[in-house]
């Protein structure tokens, strides 16, 4: 991906940033593509799924009613809208280039300033991802300032939920502090504008945890640190906001844990701990709860229930614990939960005693997902929660507790009912996008985790859930016949099984009779002919793709197909497939109904990896390549030439819809530039001309996976997002 730019920059001396100054309304201030703009506008919204990721962080503000922030660790930060009951999207604004700062790592609010609301981004902390950020806002994230860093962050990475590892600090407003993953403390003193390295004294490791969390208790500051080597602090503290210390008295038991969270109660002046042997979500088998009663120094031990019994069915009950929220009305009321406890499924405790007692939340718990059914995950009820970390109280009703699991926000009003608190939040990564000709639904997706949804309605999520018989946890392709679009075939990973037919448009579903041995190792993409009556899987690199003509009951080996390529069919004749080989830039084909391929047009762009090969709805060998660093081919004659598409400098992914009025042919869809911004873009005449048609406030990070028009509706198209679920878009009326 290419380094973000901005308006305008300047180096600080001394400093870890490089300063942005610039405040705009939710927007980088790129400069506008070279293309027609949109003479109407379009709306964008998402089609609801409800959900669907990992909630890494809640975050209610202490000196607000009803004001709470949200993070996710790919797609962007929410605050609560009390009047609407839904959760705003905050980063949407954050473009192509900036596709690696959709992760939050840490949020951070000013309980004397209100408006005051701060984000550090960075999805990724690998060699090959981007600086972190932070973004400062004085409007609760209408509009942002930002300020780019020289250090990397790990919003998608191990101990992502735990934090917050950034902090207002409790005795000035100007000052800021961030915890960083391989680089030690850093400190601002002017609101974020700035950063410092601080002096910290513990040395960074080689796990990629570094400070994990960073709470204010009274005037202090306490630092958690992930890299303890059992026998170096894991927990500090300052006083004056110079010099910090290890903070002493450290219970046995917790030398090689990993502090995961911690909050603070006022009243008893008691700061709680929640601990692991790893920072999750995944690989804990140990943890415990402690608490220090910072007047005095002395540690206690307050754990709810130890692991390591028995499950009852031979098992060991192995988990650690993760979240942690006090209740700001009443002294000693406290809930933790517990995390990545698959035997016996994780839970809350709760305590009003300080410890000494807890009850389980989980056992009397009343869940309701009727709002987003796809969390039964094709089981007759849902799970209490997998992946919780985060943890949160309103500090203005005590009966108000919500918590993030690997895939929704739960909330209750009465400590037993509880339903996903979820409306506004849309975290899927979106792989597949089908729009069908006719029927009930207008859209069909397939996405990593949550597999294929079949959506009926686009403002609701899906009543059926996600697709089940099987159930598949990340959808690997999905294909409907053009000529019978009742039929549709879905691919992915699931325990049983991992293809599947449907004869109504994907309501219901039914498992392949057969499969290929190497579909449960490498399960690919999968097409089906215009007519339904032959099928083509693809399995990487390393394997042949198979063919059935027996809907999925028998399969045999296609010798001929350019291995790792994704299969094309031709949307009028059945007998005719195609297939992209970017190895050697060869375009394949088969007049056989895919019993055999071979080379058409060859010498094209070879060795991009992000490509797509699509064939346009209701045409005979008109087919468009995209090539993301290469722009953008026809060929108009079943592949056998190509010509480059001069109006197009890059193209990341394309997709067809109905046609403008008077016009013969689709609309096309385009992710992509036409000079200098990667954009939206819609063209209504052959790709002569675009149109962009999203803004600078829709711009979703990453959108290159797949993009389709309405085929019933002109204007309308849907986005593949990989983090911000599905958005669709219209022309504004």
């Amino acid at each position: 991906m290419h380094a973000s730019s901005l308006s305008r920059r300047s180096v600080l001396a001394g400093t870890a940033v490089a300063a942005a100054a610039v405040s705009l309304p939710l927007t980088q201030g790129r400069a506008q593509a070279a293309a027609t703009p949109a003479t109407s506008g379009y709306r964008w919204r998402n089609a609801v799924q409800g959900g669907t990721g990992f909630i890494t962080g809640v975050l209610f503000h202490p000196s607000v009613r009803g004001l709470a922030y949200l993070r996710t660790d790919i797609g962007g930060a929410y605050r609560w809208d009390e009047r609407s009951g839904r959760w705003i999207p905050l980063t949407d604004h954050l473009g192509w280039d900036d596709w690696n700062l959709l992760g939050v790592e840490a949020m951070a609010v000013d309980p004397a300033h209100p408006d005051r609301v701060y984000l550090s981004l960075g999805t990724y902390a690998q060699s090959w991802a981007g600086n972190g950020a932070v973004l400062r806002s004085e409007d609760r994230g209408a509009t942002w300032q930002r300020t780019d860093l020289t250090v990397k962050l790990g919003a998608n990475e191990d101990g992502r939920g735990c934090g917050e590892r950034l902090l207002v600090d409790p005795r000035d407003s100007d000052t800021l502090w961030l915890g960083t993953r391989h680089d030690g403390l850093l400190k601002s003193t002017d609101r974020g504008v700035t950063w410092k390295a601080a002096s910290f004294p513990a040395t960074p490791g080689a796990t990629g945890q570094g400070i994990t969390l960073l709470v204010a208790a009274g005037r202090s500051v306490y630092a958690g640190w992930g890299d303890s080597d059992g026998t170096s602090a894991n927990l500090y503290r300052t006083a004056d906001g110079t010099t910090w210390e290890a903070v002493p008295g450290r219970p046995t038991g917790i030398a090689a844990k990993v502090p995961v969270r911690a909050a603070y109660d006022r009243h008893t002046r008691e700061l709680y701990v929640t601990y692991a042997d790893a920072p999750g979500p995944n690989g804990q088998s140990d943890g415990s709860v402690h608490k220090l009663r910072t007047a005095t120094g002395k540690w206690s031990e307050v754990t709810p229930v130890k692991p390591g019994g028995a499950t009852g069915d031979g098992g060991t009950d192995s988990f650690g614990y993760g979240g942690v929220a006090v209740d700001a009305r009443n002294p000693g009321t406290v809930v933790v939960s517990t995390n990545n406890r698959w035997s016996l499924v994780d839970t809350l405790y709760r305590t009003t005693d300080g410890g000494r007692s807890w009850t389980p939340l989980k056992d009397k718990a009343v869940l309701d997902v009727s709002e987003t059914p796809y969390l039964k995950w094709g089981a007759d009820k849902p799970k209490f929660g997998w992946w919780i970390q985060a943890v949160g109280l309103d500090p203005y009703d005590s009966r108000h507790v919500v918590y993030g699991t690997g895939a929704t926000l739960y909330g209750t009003r009465d400590l037993k009912h509880w339903a996903p608190q979820i409306r506004g939040v849309e975290e899927a990564s979106v792989r597949q996008l089908i729009s069908p000709p006719s029927g009930e639904a207008h859209l069909l997706s397939g996405s990593g985790d949550i597999g294929v949804m079949y959506h009926e309605r686009l403002t609701a999520s899906p009543s059926r859930g996600m697709a089940s018989n099987p159930v598949f946890g990340t959808a690997t392709g999905l294909s409907l016949a053009p000529a019978k679009p009742s039929y549709v075939v879905r691919a992915g990973w699931g325990d049983n099984g991992n293809g599947a037919f449907s004869n109504d448009g994907g309501r219901t579903w039914a498992p392949f009779t057969a499969q290929p041995d190497v579909a449960r190792s490498a399960p690919g993409p999968i097409a089906t002919n215009a007519d339904g009556s032959v099928l083509l899987w693809s399995f990487g690199t390393a394997n042949p793709a198979y063919r059935s003509a027996d809907n999925g009951a028998g399969w045999s080996e296609v010798a001929s197909f350019p291995k790792g390529a994704v299969p094309v069919a031709d949307p009028v004749d059945p007998t005719r497939f195609h297939a992209f080989d970017t190895t050697t830039g060869t375009l394949y084909a088969s007049t056989d109904s895919g019993r055999t391929f071979t080379a058409r047009a060859t010498g094209l762009n070879s060795g991009d990896t992000e490509f797509q090969l699509v064939a346009v709805p209701g045409r005979s060998g008109d087919l468009w390549l995209s090539l993301k660093w290469n722009g953008l081919y026809r060929s108009t004659d079943g592949g056998a030439t190509f010509t480059k598409v001069a109006s197009c400098r890059a193209s990341y992914t394309l997709g067809f819809g109905k046609a403008a009025e008077g016009a013969s042919y689709p609309a096309v869809y385009m992710v992509g530039a036409t000079e200098t911004v990667t954009a939206v873009y819609r063209s209504d005449d052959e790709a002569k001309s675009w149109t962009r048609i999203n803004d600078d406030r829709h711009q979703w990070g990453w959108i290159g996976a797949a993009i389709t028009g309405d085929p019933r509706v002109h204007g309308r198209v849907y986005i593949a997002t990989n983090g911000r679920g599905v958005q669709y878009g219209e022309p504004a009326r």
